[in-house]
This record gives C-alpha cells, structure tokens and sequence, in this order.
C-alpha cells in the first residue's frame, strides 16, 4: 500500500536523527539532575533542550500516525507500543538502537537480526537504560526529601540494582509518592526482562538439543 511505503521511507530517514536526538534529551537530562553547582540559566537552557527534543519526538510520532492511514486509538498503540512508550518516557528512546540496526540491513539488503538476536540485544539495552534512567528520576525524586535512604546517586544505582534484578535488600527505598511509582514500574520491567530473556534462551538451548537429536521426538 501506498501509506505502508509512505512510512517506510519516513522511519528510514527520521531514525537515525530521533535516535541522536534521545541521547541529546538523555545527556540534558542526565547534566540537569546531576550538575548540581551549575548557574540557574544554565538548568533553564537543559530544560529547553529537553522540551525541544520531546516536542520532537511528539512530531515524529503524529506523523507517524499520519502516514500509516490509521486514525489514533487503542489499536494503533497496541500495534505501535514501542513508539507510544518511547514518546511517554523518552528516557527510554535510546531502545530503538535495535530498530536502526534492522533499518540499516534493509538498506543494506542483509538478513535481519534474529529473532533471539532482537531479545537479547532489546534486554540489554532495556536493562542498561531502564537502570541508569530510573536511578535518575529516582534520585531527583528522593533526594532532599524527609528520611530519605537515598540520598546520592549512588545510593539510586545500588536500589535500581536491586529492584531490576528482583533482589530486593530493603537497605535502601523510596519514601516519596514519585518514587514509589518509578519502583513499581521498575520492578515490573524487571520481571518482563527476565521473564523474555530466559523464555528466549530457553527456546535456543530446546532447538539446539533438537538438532542435535537430544529431545525426544513428539516433543
């Protein structure tokens, strides 16, 4: 169809750009939670570069919408749930590196990344990013706040640690609404990560065993 190529050439041209675009809104982000000795106008200019790079992903995504022919609705999110999210939480927008890779091949006319491939590489980026952008908004939500355990970003690396990974110590844990709710996102993404990534590496080893005629037939 007409639309389908019509957006095809858009995510071609527009990927790369929106993916430099994330890390300019992550390192913004990332300068303005952390820097805390820099000048007012210097936090003003961060939180500009912010706004601007989300109104540009906000764009990207109407277009997007535009292109495909479809009007804007609970189907379309559920059938483009990455692009929905990445633009909610645009911390997160750095995950469409796998996305760039396959556009690449397709320009290239090489093979796609496989489907364990896609799990692995989308688990590991998911994990890294989830982990230092949660520890970011965490820290700016704890910190200063009345009996708070994290109190330096440290402190909200070794808890996002914690939480992603389902372990839990309880040495450390927000106080604050705020925190609370990235906590319980946080841990839900935990269990998705590694729910896909043993499910996934399961499948491998089940196919390997099967090639090499150590599973028993009808099974």
């Amino acid at each position: 169809m007409e639309e389908d190529v019509r957006l095809l050439r858009w995510e071609n041209r527009t990927e790369i750009p929106l993916f430099v675009l994330g890390l300019v809104y992550l390192a913004a982000y990332a300068v303005h939670v952390l820097a805390h000795g820099l000048p007012g106008a210097a936090h003003a200019t961060l939180l500009a570069v912010i706004g601007a790079a989300w109104a540009g992903f906000l764009l990207d995504y109407v277009v997007r919408v535009r292109l495909s022919g479809r009007r804007f609705g609970v189907r379309y999110v559920a059938t483009h749930l990455l692009d929905t999210v990445v633009l909610l939480l645009p911390l997160l927008r750095p995950l469409r590196a796998v996305e760039i890779y396959q556009v690449v091949q397709r320009r290239r006319e090489q093979p796609r990344m496989s489907l364990y491939g896609r799990v692995i590489a989308y688990a590991g980026m998911a994990a890294l990013l989830l982990g230092f952008s949660g520890a970011l908004a965490v820290y700016q939500q704890e910190r200063g706040a009345p009996h708070a355990t994290i109190r330096t970003f440290g402190d909200a690396v070794w808890w996002v640690c914690e939480t992603l990974t389902t372990v839990g110590y309880g040495d450390v844990t927000p106080v604050t609404v705020g925190g609370r709710v990235i906590a319980g996102f946080l841990m839900a993404m935990g269990l998705a990560l590694l729910g896909a990534v043993t499910g996934s590496f399961s499948s491998w080893l089940y196919q390997v065993f099967a090639r090499e005629g150590e599973v028993p037939p009808g099974r």
